[in-house]
C-alpha cells in the first residue's frame, strides 16, 4: 500500500498533467475580427486624485468616474468600500458593486479577466475608461510587492506606452507595454470597464466572446494554460489557472480540485507574501475540497504579521468558513463578526453571520 505522501504526490502529478491538457470545451476563444484602432488615443475630461493613505481603490475608481461627471472626491467611495480606514484591500467585485448599487444615474461598471493590450486600446478608443489591477513596487520606496489599481487613460503605439492616472505616483504616468504585460499578469489580467447603461450593448459587442462571464473565465483559463506550457516555472500562470477554475465552479464539477492543485503549484514555485491580501482563491478552493486546516494555517501566517495584515476582512471570513467546516460554529461566528467589524458592507460575512445567528449559534473568541 502506498504511503499517504506518495499517494498525494502521484495524485498531484496527475492533476498537474491534466491542468496542462485542454480540459474544458470552449476554453479557447475563437478568432474575432478586430476593428482598426488608431495608433494612439487619449481620454480627456478625467481628473487626477492623489490617494489618501492606503486608498488606491476608491481613489482610482473615483478618477474613472469623473469622466462621467462624478465629483473628484474619493471619500464617498472610501466610506462605503472600506469603512475602516486601515482595511488593507478593496476587491474588484466590491468596486463594481459600489458603482452599480450606490451611485445615482446610469453609470455602470463591469469586471472581466484575461485582458490584453488590444482590449485596453479597443475600450479606450471607444471612450470607455478602464481600471486594471496589477502588481506594484514603484521606485524609489521599494516597499515590496503589492497590488495596485491603475486608471488607463490612453496609449501610444509609437512609444509603446500606456498613459495612466496613478493615484500614488501622479497624473499622466506612463508605463511601457512590456511593463503592463508583466505586472498585469499578477492579477489575472483583470479589468473594470466604466460605462453608461445606454451603451451596454455597444460595450458587449466590443468584448466579443468575453461578454459572457463563463466564456470569459474559460478564455482566461486558456491564456494562462498556454503561459504555463511556455514556462512551467511561472507562478502567476498557475495561480491564475486556479483563480479561473474557482470562477468555473458551477461549470465543471472538478473545478475546485483543479483550482487547489494549481494553487499548490503556484505556492511551491513562490509567490509574494502579500498575495493573500488581495486574492482569495486558495482559501475558496481549499475550503471547497475540505482542506480547512490549510486555510486556517494560511490565515495564521498573515495574522502573525504586524500592520495591514491584521486588517484584511477576507482573512477572517475564509477562516470562519474553515472553522464551520471543522464543526467550530462559535469560532466561525467570531471570525465573521471580526470581518464585519473591519467592513460592515462585506456581504459574504453578513450572510454567514446571519445564518449562524438564526440557527442559535453564539460567538466565542477565534
Amino acid at each position: 500500500m502506498l504511503s499517504g505522501r506518495i499517494a498525494y504526490n502521484l495524485r498531484f502529478g496527475v492533476l498537474l498533467a491534466l491542468l496542462l491538457a485542454a480540459l474544458l470545451p470552449g476554453a479557447a476563444a475563437g478568432a474575432q475580427d478586430a476593428p482598426a484602432l488608431p495608433s494612439s488615443y487619449q481620454l480627456n475630461g478625467i481628473q487626477h486624485i492623489p490617494q489618501h493613505w492606503n486608498n488606491c481603490g476608491p481613489a482610482t475608481l473615483t478618477m474613472g468616474l469623473t469622466f462621467y461627471g462624478v465629483a473628484a472626491d474619493q471619500d464617498p467611495a472610501a466610506n462605503w468600500l472600506k469603512p475602516t480606514p486601515e482595511d488593507g484591500n478593496v476587491s474588484p467585485w466590491q468596486m463594481v458593486n459600489y458603482v452599480n448599487t450606490q451611485l445615482p444615474g446610469t453609470t455602470r461598471a463591469l469586471l472581466r479577466v484575461g485582458g490584453d493590450l488590444t482590449m485596453i486600446k479597443t475600450l479606450l478608443a471607444n471612450n470607455f475608461p478602464v481600471v486594471i489591477e496589477a502588481g506594484y513596487d514603484p521606485e524609489p520606496e521599494r516597499l515590496g510587492w503589492m497590488g495596485h489599481y491603475l486608471l488607463i487613460t490612453g496609449y501610444d503605439d509609437m512609444t509603446m506606452e500606456i498613459n495612466s492616472h496613478d493615484s500614488y505616483l501622479g497624473p499622466n504616468k506612463k508605463y511601457s507595454y512590456p511593463h503592463i504585460e508583466e505586472f498585469w499578469e499578477h492579477f489575472n489580467n483583470l479589468y473594470i470597464v466604466l460605462y453608461k447603461f445606454e451603451r451596454e450593448a455597444e460595450l458587449m459587442a466590443l468584448l466579443g466572446t468575453n461578454a459572457d462571464v463563463t466564456q470569459n473565465a474559460l478564455n482566461a483559463l486558456e491564456l494562462n494554460r498556454q503561459r504555463a506550457i511556455a514556462n512551467a516555472a511561472d507562478p502567476y500562470a498557475w495561480f491564475n489557472m486556479g483563480t479561473n477554475y474557482v470562477a468555473l465552479a458551477d461549470y465543471d464539477a472538478k473545478a475546485y480540485d483543479y483550482a487547489a492543485t494549481a494553487y499548490d503549484k503556484a505556492r511551491t514555485l513562490g509567490l509574494p507574501w502579500r498575495m493573500l491580501w488581495y486574492q482569495f482563491g486558495p482559501y475558496q478552493s481549499y475550503n471547497a475540497v475540505g482542506r480547512y486546516q490549510d486555510v486556517i494555517d494560511l490565515a495564521k501566517v498573515l495574522l502573525n504579521e504586524p500592520g495591514t495584515s491584521q486588517y484584511i476582512e477576507e482573512t477572517y471570513y475564509y477562516a470562519g468558513v474553515a472553522r464551520e467546516g471543522l464543526g467550530e460554529s462559535s469560532r466561525a461566528l467570531a471570525n465573521y463578526e471580526q470581518a464585519l467589524y473591519l467592513d460592515k458592507n462585506f456581504t459574504p460575512a453578513q450572510e454567514a453571520r446571519d445564518r449562524l445567528v438564526s440557527a442559535g449559534v453564539t460567538s466565542s473568541n477565534s
